[in-house]
């Protein structure tokens, strides 16, 4: 964060268009609109851009109260999944003779373009506003500079043929742009594939990504990007396999079909006795819990690994594991209060389409669906290098639930 000086002199400066002022301390959508323009950085200033909230147009200080309950709600932007993908910003209470200021410093995103509930907010001088065509170029140009995931990258030798063009247009556009903004641009389909990060119009060809989403055949080019489900009679691999399953194909399609199985062939039920008078479902297994575990290795795995993710099912537990470690800037002793993302462009697809609701919160969901439950607490492996997994335990008491209070 700066120091109180150049924070003074940026304050003052009516002409920057690194800085923003408001004295609201209730309107989220400026403020994510704010944060969204600074992230993409289209001025290519590469230096953080800066929200003041309690700070008149012409700098002086509006004497609002800064609370804590602000600074809360501010930092929670990045990751409440209303911005894509996620922007790395800052929240500071800095205190003035005159005043205080809640100062929200943002950097500039190696991965443009950033949207803030599906548009793409600029800076345009002093001034805010969303991103023509021309804009969006620029920004998906920016981008190809930096340096790279890998769902980003171009996958050589594929072409528009192995996407479902059909399956894009009507079935993830409309949840991922506005129609005011379709209408505005009126760009071809690989041009709007280009701006989600779906086809790479340098290489004339689509990202793992698109390919992960919407490939007609994604194992032909990923032969690791599956799941694999057994269910085994007792508690080591060793049992008699009871049942197993595949799932793959485009991972819109993979992941309703999963979330199907999981609901209608693993999760399990009984009404138990909460009170003399009042019932309550038991579960041997939470379906929240089983759900957040495999989102967070569709999300998180390598897909440069031929592995699949596996989802074995035992008499007394479930494990779940996905190739590739802990990523970027989380590591075992900040898990799970860090996060990063090895596949952002599928993390913006996960949230476009309603299967995570909110970032950083697939651990804490896992834990407090146990914890409900009475289920026995969750197990990380999070210090291997070349896999994460999670084992959630049966319900110790689910076949004698009718004793449970």
């Amino acid at each position: 964060m700066i120091n109180q000086d150049e924070l003074r002199r940026l304050l003052m400066d009516s002409e920057s268009d690194r800085v923003e002022r408001t004295i609201s301390t209730k309107n989220t959508d400026k403020f994510g609109e704010a944060i969204c323009a600074f992230a993409n950085d289209l001025p290519n200033n590469n230096q953080p851009g800066y929200l003041f909230i309690g700070a008149n147009d012409d700098g002086s200080i509006a004497g609002v109260s800064i609370t804590d309950q602000l600074l809360q709600n501010l930092a929670a932007i990045r990751t409440d999944g209303n911005i894509v993908p996620p922007p790395a910003l800052s929240v500071q209470k800095v205190s003035f003779e005159q005043g205080d200021l809640a100062v929200v410093e943002v950097q500039p995103h190696h991965l443009p373009p950033v949207r803030y509930k599906q548009q793409i907010w600029i800076r345009n001088g002093p001034r805010r506003a969303t991103a023509g065509e021309a804009e969006e170029r620029i920004l998906n140009e920016k981008r190809s500079h930096y340096a790279r995931s890998f769902d980003t990258l171009p996958c050589r030798g594929s072409s528009l043929a192995d996407l479902s063009q059909a399956f894009f247009r009507t079935t993830y556009l409309p949840l991922a742009i506005t129609d005011e903004e379709l209408i505005a641009n009126g760009r071809v389909l690989v041009e709007q594939m280009a701006s989600l990060k779906f086809y790479d119009l340098t290489a004339g060809s689509p990202t793992f990504a698109g390919l992960l989403v919407f490939g007609t055949n994604p194992l032909y080019f990923l032969p690791g990007a599956y799941i694999q489900f057994v269910q085994f009679a007792g508690d080591s691999l060793s049992s008699d396999v009871v049942n197993e399953t595949l799932f793959s194909g485009p991972l819109i399609t993979l992941l309703s079909d999963l979330d199907s199985f999981v609901k209608n062939q693993v999760v399990h039920q009984r009404p138990v006795g909460a009170s003399y008078l009042r019932e309550q479902q038991l579960f041997d297994f939470p379906y929240i819990a089983i759900r957040e575990s495999l989102m967070n290795a569709l999300l998180h795995r390598d897909y440069q690994s031929n592995s699949p993710i596996r989802f074995y099912q035992f008499s007394d537990r479930i494990e779940i594991q996905n190739p590739g470690g802990l990523f970027g800037a989380a590591r075992p002793e900040n898990f799970p209060k860090v996060n990063d993302y090895r596949n952002p462009a599928l993390a913006e697809v996960m949230k476009v389409t309603g299967y995570v609701n909110r970032f950083n919160r697939g651990i804490s969901r896992i834990q407090t669906a146990l914890e409900t439950n009475k289920s026995p607490a969750p197990v990380f492996e999070k210090d291997q290098p070349t896999y994460f997994g999670v084992t959630l335990y049966r319900h110790p008491d689910y076949e004698n639930a009718d004793l449970l209070q």
